[in-house]
């Protein structure tokens, strides 16, 4: 996965607007929020930020 620093910085979160962080080992995006914690996944290096597409690793299952 290949997200540049710059781009990192002012993505954030589409349901809860708080940050992202990289997860290379999954090939997603996860919101930092302890509330929120979606993971987007990113696929050919483009973040698919939609919430829809999301998922909930608390819940092991995409937001539907």
């Amino acid at each position: 996965m290949k997200i540049d620093s710059w781009l990192l910085e002012i993505l954030a979160c589409p349901k809860c607007h708080a940050p992202l962080r990289a997860d290379d080992a999954a090939s997603e995006l996860v919101c930092t929020s302890a509330d929120c914690g979606l993971a987007y996944p990113v696929r050919d290096d483009i973040p698919v930020l939609l919430i829809d597409e999301a998922r909930d690793p608390a819940a092991g299952r995409s937001q539907e």
